[in-house]
């Protein structure tokens, strides 16, 4: 793996249509080469957010009172929530780069990241004809903890990661995740409750995306 040191940007809870907006300014100052390779940490009230090839049948209940955002990353629905950690990767790409490449660095720093907390953490190699592993499971439970869907544009990516901390768990139930009708998605409060503490998993993922 390259080094890839990074800025590191961190808020709390951000609306998503609004870092979406920043997101965008980011991306244009990076292609403009006005701001070095960033890392923005931040946490999003309840949303759901669908990307081109989501089918209608996977979208939740509107009952349950979650909005559904449509965005232009890769991969499919994912649901973002207090208690989960995004982090959003504007990063110029070499020339022997691609987007797909650089998400398989991204899951690989982020099983680092889990590892030192104590979670051991694996990607997942997709077999022929199926729907995209994109992500990282948990190497004991084989349960889905980070979900990852990027973007590249003029050469540098947008969009990135959600950890699920210690957040509720059960909007991930009220609609399909990931394209993946039996998914099971869990969080470092299921799965290690000691290292759950979000300042901690801030530290390790900057520390795994060399950001300061």
């Amino acid at each position: 793996m390259r080094r890839r040191p990074l800025s590191l940007v961190q808020d709390d809870l951000v609306d998503y249509e609004k870092a979406m907006e920043r997101m965008t300014d980011l991306v244009g100052q990076r292609q403009r080469d006005e701001r070095s390779d960033t890392l923005w940490l931040l946490s999003h009230p309840q949303v759901y957010t669908v990307g081109r090839r989501t089918p209608e049948q996977h979208l939740p209940d509107p009952a349950h009172g979650i909005p559904v955002v449509s965005t232009g990353r890769g991969g499919q629905l994912t649901y973002h929530g207090p208690g989960q950690l995004v982090g959003y990767l504007v990063v110029k790409l070499g020339e022997d780069e691609g987007i797909v490449d650089y998400v398989r660095e991204v899951e690989l720093r982020l099983v680092r990241a889990l590892g030192a907390l104590g979670v051991a953490a694996e990607r997942r190699d997709t077999p022929p004809g199926s729907e995209l592993l994109t992500g990282v499971w948990t190497s004991g439970t084989g349960r889905k903890i980070v979900s990852i869907g990027m973007r590249q544009s003029r050469g540098v990516t947008s969009h990135g990661f959600a950890l699920n901390v210690d957040g509720d768990l059960t909007p991930w139930g009220w609609a399909v995740a990931c394209g993946m009708p039996d998914v099971d998605m869990t969080s470092m409060g299921r799965e290690a409750p000691a290292a759950a503490a979000m300042d901690r998993v801030r530290a390790a993922v900057a520390e795994a995306f060399e950001a300061s």
